[in-house]
């Protein structure tokens, strides 16, 4: 047999190195592999990482202007928008100005380079400064078991061996559907497609364009015209001297409505708003990739076996419940608690399912899961048509009606806003997404 892993990861994406970063503080001899070039050369993701786990990972990460991070978030919009108008929910706040920042914004090609040489320090730190790895280049192909417990990955000819393996590969889990813990199937009407363009300006007219102060940024994200009626949304945020501006669209109803991801992004960057938002800049990376769409029902019911371990979006971590996009801290989570169960059951002798079910329990204990499950009906009121068709359309009728001062006898705002509603929607559909907002927020 060849030599031998405590234990094996499979991707170097946020919950991967996160993982990694663990296993090295706790003297565990690990190989991390990456099928990429670099890490972060595949991931052509980004936007805010929310929370402080970074924080607790690397200390005071936010004295590295030089780091992986672009800007902390210090405002926030939602932005209504149907064919000629926006109307947001604007939220810009001192208390985000000091760290650790409640939220920062990430390029993932950069952030997971830097992240990886936060890794590579820590392994020269730890007992097997030259026995733990960080391999790229590499395709995993297969999960070798023995008698349905994990023992190590075959890549091409080669077989690497190990007594724990934590699956990080990302949403196109082929080796956790191979290991039996989620279908070969997942329906397209719980699959989004992401597509981002970034566009690069000079860095002092892109801080004056959207009041930035040193390295403060702003998050913004968009319901309505945004999707030209296709289910999903669209978002905008501000990097060192980018902007990262796209859409996250149903796969099912893209299909249905015969609209192409490319077409729709082009339509939402001529909207005259997001127009006039954008302009002056120099596209400089188109980029589409898969995501899931945050609905609890694909996740694979186990996330682990014998000897097996899955987390980040591997296990589709994902979730939009409409405050925030979150999906990158809850790989970092989830990566956390994978590691420190790997570590645990090293410390025990034992990594049979028993051993290994802690993580679970871990992952359902925290924050990741307990959002999961008490805002599915957030996740699911979003992908109602209602909200990101009639309501945006309701919303701006009335707007223009209330902020347009004629030279005639103004009407009430209630007034105003039954006209609105007569024309976009009824008032059984605010009965009813009154309702389910209630509940599920």
């Amino acid at each position: 047999m060849d030599e031998k892993f405590d234990c094996i990861i499979v991707g170097a994406g946020v919950a991967g190195l996160t993982a990694a970063m663990i296993l090295a503080r706790n003297n565990m001899k690990f190989l991390l592999i990456e099928k990429g070039e670099f890490p972060g050369s595949k991931n052509v993701s980004g936007g805010v990482i929310w929370g402080e786990d970074l924080s607790r990972l690397v200390p005071e990460y936010w004295h590295e202007t030089d780091g992986g991070w672009d800007r902390y978030i210090n405002h926030r919009r939602l932005t209504f928008i149907d064919e000629q108008s926006s109307f947001s929910i604007d939220f810009k706040s001192d208390h985000f100005n000091t760290p650790p920042y409640a939220g920062i914004v990430v390029l993932r090609s950069k952030f997971d380079r830097w992240l990886a040489g936060k890794v590579e320090e820590a392994i020269a730190e730890s007992d097997f400064a030259m026995d733990s790895f960080i391999a790229t280049n590499i395709l995993v192909e297969e999960i070798l078991m023995e008698k349905d417990k994990a023992v190590g990955i075959r890549t091409g000819d080669e077989k690497f061996y190990a007594d724990s393996i934590i699956l990080a590969e990302g949403v196109n889990n082929l080796l956790t559907r191979q290991a039996g813990l989620q279908n070969d199937y997942v329906p397209a009407d719980h699959i989004l497609t992401g597509v981002k363009e970034i566009i690069r300006y000079d860095q002092n007219v892109l801080e004056d364009r959207f009041q930035l102060n040193g390295l403060s940024g702003m998050s913004n994200e968009y319901v309505g015209f945004a999707t030209r009626g296709v289910e999903g949304g669209g978002f905008l945020y501000t990097n060192r001297d980018t902007i990262s501006i796209g859409l996250v669209l149903g796969l099912k109803d893209l299909r249905k409505k015969g609209l192409k991801p490319h077409d729709i992004l082009s339509d939402f960057k001529a909207h005259p708003v997001i127009k006039d938002t954008i302009r002056g800049g120099e596209v400089v990376e188109y980029s589409a990739h898969v995501v899931s769409s945050g609905d609890k029902r694909i996740m694979p019911k186990k996330l682990y076996k014998d000897g097996l371990l899955v987390c980040g979006e591997a296990a589709n971590l994902l979730m939009n419940a409409g405050k925030a996009i979150q999906g990158m801290d809850y790989a970092m989570r989830s990566g956390i608690l994978a590691a420190e169960s790997a570590i645990k059951a090293r410390d025990a002798g034992d990594f049979s399912s028993h051993i290994m079910k802690g993580y679970q329990d871990a992952l359902n204990n925290s924050y990741v899961m307990q959002d999961i499950n008490n805002f599915q009906d957030a996740v699911h009121l979003l992908h109602n048509p209602v909200m990101y068709q009639k309501m945006p359309n309701l919303i701006n009728h009335f707007g223009r009606n209330f902020f347009t001062i004629r030279n005639e006898p103004t009407k009430k705002a209630h007034a105003m806003f039954r006209e609105s509603v007569s024309e976009h929607a009824s008032w059984m559909d605010l009965i009813k997404i009154g309702i389910k907002g209630a509940r599920s927020l």
